[in-house]
């Protein structure tokens, strides 16, 4: 009897989960929106119609796609952090594949050329410094200044259930800090489209024609596993909850696993010893020139820490243990005030502040960003 109903459960949740159809595969939404249009398509390895990579879709079905555009890490997800990203050729009918991560962010009137309609189909991973809501930034600013209309197709948010962190100040404003939105804002890409040209957080918002589509049986409750990776370092679903809290840790002495098997998985140093687990980073294609690359690491393994949204005490507790050692941990404080969005969080930690402290100066921030945001969400939030 116990049995059964474990498996009826099982196949309850089951369907649940699956019930999900993120917007790409919707296309009686958006296909009417692309007939007779030159369409162009704002993608990488993560838009998926079920295994079919959308831009073959949008072929299959005749839509007559113009220019490919692909945001940091490449057309095919697979140039590493900061790598630039050259514009070429696609396999796929030889389309122009067009770099929003090379020598402009923005495209231009010039690439925009032979376009009527838009489309942004990426899977972002919730967190304000992962840098795809900053290409859409881009894409949105010049989709209202040239007049073509923008369609995002939503994909669900995998760390959606939380809203932590401080907010990003007018005075550190930058590629990974585009919007006035706490670290990790809760809301998806469609959500934050709406937000964008809500409140004007581009130029000529009122000019964008935007059309959004949802995903269907979608709330922020809902645990949502991502089908493949969303960048290189950023393998599995560990690696996605870890990162909003690890990410701090570029700019510090610290490395977070890129350049071994681990990457956003555990934090380690050559010189202070943050665990008992011994990595060391090579150069390979996702890393091409880790941090404290060919050292030996003594590194806390983190891979079944039950950590859920931001967590500080990783990063307080390295500083005070680097504190103890007289080494340098901040090694790069302009870089952590661009990720933390101000100079707050870095002076907090420098000043001894212990995390209840630090969390409770960004509340009122946050209760007012909640309210902000409220017109703009799709989804039910549980």
């Amino acid at each position: 009897m116990k049995a059964s109903v474990v498996g009826l459960i099982f196949l309850v949740f089951s369907n649940w989960v699956q019930a999900i159809t993120v917007a790409a595969e919707r296309s009686d939404q958006y296909l009417p929106l692309l007939q007779g249009k030159n369409v162009g398509v704002v993608v990488n390895h993560t838009s998926l119609v079920d295994q079919q990579h959308l831009v073959e879709f949008l072929l299959s079905k005749n839509i007559k796609v113009t220019k490919i555009f692909s945001p940091e890490h490449g057309f095919k997800g697979q140039a590493s952090a900061g790598e630039k990203v050259k514009d070429e050729v696609s396999t796929l009918r030889e389309l122009p594949l067009l770099s929003l991560y090379g020598e402009t962010k923005k495209p231009t009137p010039f690439m925009l050329s032979n376009v009527d309609i838009l489309i942004f189909d990426i899977q972002d991973v919730g967190a304000r410094f992962y840098t795809y809501i900053s290409t859409m930034h881009y894409v949105m600013e010049a989709a209202a200044e040239q007049g073509i209309p923008l369609v995002v197709l939503d994909r669900p948010n995998p760390n959606g259930r939380f809203v932590d962190g401080p907010l990003r100040d007018i005075s550190q404003q930058s590629f990974v800090g585009m919007h006035p939105i706490p670290v990790l804002h809760g809301m998806t890409v469609g959500e934050l489209a709406l937000m964008i040209k809500g409140e004007q957080w581009i130029k000529q918002a009122e000019n964008l024609i935007l059309h959004v589509i949802p995903v269907a049986n979608y709330n922020k409750s809902m645990a949502y596993s991502l089908p493949v990776p969303p960048s290189p370092n950023l393998p599995n679903d560990t690696a996605v909850r870890l990162y909003p809290s690890l990410c701090f840790f570029e700019a510090t002495s610290v490395s977070i696993g890129r350049g071994t098997p681990y990457p956003f998985q555990l934090m380690g140093h050559h010189k202070v010893k943050l665990g008992e687990f011994i990595v060391t980073p090579t150069s390979q294609p996702a890393a091409i020139s880790p941090k404290l690359e060919g050292q030996k690491l003594f590194a806390q393994d983190l891979r079944a820490s039950p950590v859920h949204g931001l967590q500080l005490n990783f990063l307080i507790q390295a500083y005070q243990r680097f504190n103890e050692a007289g080494e340098v941990f901040f090694d790069r404080p302009g870089f952590m005030d661009k990720l933390a969005g101000t100079k707050a969080l870095r002076e907090a930690i420098e000043q001894g502040q212990d995390e209840m402290t630090i969390r409770a100066s960004w509340q009122a921030e946050l209760d007012n960003f909640r309210r902000q945001r409220e017109p703009y969400l799709l989804y039910p939030v549980h």
